[in-house]
């Protein structure tokens, strides 16, 4: 595990939400795969991110389903779908199902939950 910062911390471990249209990844269109900042756990792939108009860095699907943890959240009086890393178990976000056609699926990611191993070339 590495050590995170404290801002890092309140999101994966307190289950906290970075402000819309601030975090590092939400507008990168680099080529690269997603990993859980907590643990380097392969997560989303550059391929399936697309602009939502959220603010937040938004994905089809995860690139493995074997490597997220999809779990019932009803905290701040709604329900919702939160979507945390299956290795460390730290919260990543939630998933919607207002994403494109190809999925239905919007994976609403925090951009401090996540690195981005971009692709060489």
């Amino acid at each position: 595990m590495k050590k995170l910062n404290p801002e890092q911390d309140h999101i994966l471990r307190e289950k906290g939400t970075e402000p819309a249209f601030s975090g590092k990844y939400y507008k990168t269109k680099d080529k690269g795969t997603y990993k859980c900042a907590a643990c380097g756990n392969e997560l989303f792939s550059s391929d399936a991110k697309f602009d939502s108009g959220t603010g937040w860095p938004s994905f089809t699907e995860p690139m493995n389903r074997e490597n997220v943890e999809l779990r019932e959240d009803r905290s701040h009086c709604m329900i919702r779908t939160e979507v945390v890393c299956k290795n460390c178990g730290g919260h990543l976000g939630h998933v919607f199902d207002d994403g494109p056609k190809s999925t239905g699926k919007r994976y609403c990611i925090n951009s401090l939950a996540l690195d981005l191993e971009k692709e060489n070339g």
